[in-house]
């Protein structure tokens, strides 16, 4: 997948396992305010977990103008229903100018072609919350802390 956007050329090149440690960086820092303002973060774990949990086989490399950007996870919920995505983290320099919006574009396409729902988890009071409801995204069920958002597979007909 690939577009142009205000902010330049972008692309989407597979993920690889030496990407794990420029992802738990740019996860640490676009997560920090949002973390913080909720009393969660905690400089270690913000990038563990993402160790952790990185999936290369599922996850895109964001590079706009051929330049890391970013990276975002489709991969298969684990109840066999439909898609979780995760790990969509750009690049602040990158932020406010379509980007995010061009690629989930993109992925709910492909989603929406398999006729898949798509879930998502995002932290209570995320700016982020907002371009995943402008993408049809609802909320399932909430916490103090996490949204779980779902985007149902389109009707057929």
């Amino acid at each position: 997948m690939y577009g142009e956007t205000k902010h330049g050329n972008w692309s989407l090149r597979p993920g690889a396992a030496d990407d794990v440690e420029p992802v738990a960086e740019l996860r640490a820092a676009v997560m920090r305010d949002d973390l913080v303002r909720l009393g969660r973060y905690d400089e270690h774990r913000v990038r563990q977990r993402l160790r952790e949990g990185f999936s290369p086989a599922h996850t895109s490399v964001i590079e706009v103008d051929g330049a890391f950007a970013g990276c975002v996870t489709l991969r298969p919920a684990g109840n066999g229903e439909g898609l979780y995505l995760e790990h969509f983290y750009l690049d602040p320099a990158t932020q406010g100018r379509g980007l995010g919006t061009a690629i989930l574009r993109g992925l709910l396409a492909r989603a929406d072609e398999a006729s898949l729902p798509v879930r998502l988890q995002v932290l209570q009071g995320s700016a982020a919350r907002r371009l995943y409801e402008r993408a049809g995204f609802t909320v399932e069920h909430e916490d103090p802390v996490d949204v779980m958002m779902v985007r149902e597979a389109p009707v057929a007909g």
